[in-house]
């Protein structure tokens, strides 16, 4: 089903159901109120059950900590998250609810989330001094892994570095040993656009280094070791920002990229590519 939050996509994309939730697109944007997102949770969910959706597509990137709204209906058993992004979503910083924390709403939320495993980070907040609003917990009991694009950042900024860094040319390898890792087990997939190159994507955050055929046949290969993808989703598409409060705006200000002009055309032209690419991999169609 296609949420439409923030006219990111066209409204017959892909033949999709479209849900219009255009009027809720304001208010949830980058920061949103917990009143607000369990009363979203609470009209859309159970949409969502009834309509028996199980993957998604919906806006910008700014909307990324939705996932962990999605991510309830598949929580009444142990599952794992798969997360392809280019941030790690990790900030244990206020606000509560947040693009750029959503992770540990998800961890918090429910003993059934196994595994959290983010892949494709190339920003700036994997390194140090980002690392310190790490969520480390998480991460020392196992429950959080991120798989980062090498650097060329001095040792400095490494420090703290529990994990090696991927490189284009060994990264399927370890993908794919993660992949055999999740044999039997149930997974759930999200991909944030903004883990692309902007080679292959627009979007409203800085962008990583994978290709869309890239992400493709990590999905691909989830399915092929045997893991159960049970659900998923597709974000990240850029859209102009419209906010419902100062604070949003403001603090939207503060934290984004500087990034150059684009036109809404332009955006869904290139966007509109590499859904064509990632949706039948993640839902398995085609």
């Amino acid at each position: 089903m296609h949420l439409d939050l923030d006219f990111a996509w066209p409204s017959d994309l892909g033949g999709l159901s479209r849900m219009n939730l255009t009027a809720w697109g304001p208010r949830l944007r980058f920061i949103a109120r917990s009143e607000d997102m369990e009363k979203f949770a609470r009209n859309v969910l159970r949409a969502l059950d009834d309509a028996r959706s199980a993957f998604l597509v919906y806006g910008s990137g700014d909307f990324h900590h939705l996932s962990a709204l999605w991510l309830r209906r598949f929580t009444r058993e142990p599952v794992t998250l798969v997360s392809f992004d280019n941030h790690p979503d990790w900030d244990i910083r206020p606000p509560h609810w947040c693009c750029g924390g959503w992770i540990n709403r998800a961890l918090e939320s429910s003993p059934n989330l196994e595994r959290v495993s983010v892949w494709g980070l190339a920003n700036f907040e994997y390194w140090w001094p980002g690392r310190i609003f790490t969520n480390r917990g998480a991460l020392r009991r196992g429950r959080l892994e991120v798989h980062a694009w090498r650097s060329g950042r001095g040792s400095w900024f490494q420090r703290g570095l529990r994990a090696a860094t991927m490189t284009s040319a060994d990264w399927q390898e370890r993908f794919r040993d993660f992949a055999r890792s999740l044999a039997g087990r149930r997974v759930y997939v999200t991909i944030d656009m903004d883990c692309l190159s902007e080679a292959d994507a627009t979007t409203n955050w800085e962008q990583g280094r994978f290709s869309t055929s890239d992400v493709a046949w990590a999905v691909r290969e989830l399915r092929s070791a045997g893991a159960n993808v049970v659900g998923g989703d597709l974000c990240g598409a850029w859209s102009e920002p419209r906010y419902g409060r100062f604070f949003q705006r403001f603090a939207a200000r503060m934290d984004h990229p500087k990034l150059p002009r684009v036109t809404e055309a332009a955006a869904r032209a290139k966007n509109g590519v590499a859904f064509e690419a990632l949706w039948p991999a993640l839902t398995g169609v085609g």
